[in-house]
């Protein structure tokens, strides 16, 4: 299937209540690694399924509601984030490079809902 989810992340506001029921429910594999700011703890679902990750919300709003962002795999971030502007989507975050992993972009499509795009790095 040509652009599959690949990856879905939780941005909570209580990391380890959110860890500890999730893990309890699923029995998901978490591992911890660190980030420039604060952590990220990787959810491993092994071979089945798309795999992700949890962090504290980089930017909570008093108020705002945990999430889950699911990401898209596209060829091109930057052209595909250019596209979602185009047709009408908000640019939340523009594209962003993770280390050595690829980039990411999160849009806003025309109806209100969140979505993120992501390219892997070549090797």
């Amino acid at each position: 299937m040509a652009n599959p989810f690949v990856h879905v992340e939780l941005s909570t506001n209580n990391l380890p209540k959110a860890k500890a029921f999730y893990g309890d429910l699923f029995n998901w594999k978490l591992e911890d690694m660190p980030m420039d700011e604060g952590s990220y703890t990787l959810i491993k679902v092994g071979e089945e399924g798309t795999g992700g990750g949890m962090m504290t919300n980089p930017n909570p709003v008093p108020g705002a509601a945990s999430a889950w962002l699911p990401y898209v795999l596209v060829d091109d971030v930057a052209a595909a984030t250019k596209k979602a502007k185009s047709l009408g989507a908000t640019v939340k975050k523009d594209v962003t490079a993770v280390k050595d992993m690829g980039s990411f972009s999160i849009l806003e499509d025309p109806t209100g809902a969140t979505i993120a795009l992501w390219e892997t790095r070549s090797r």
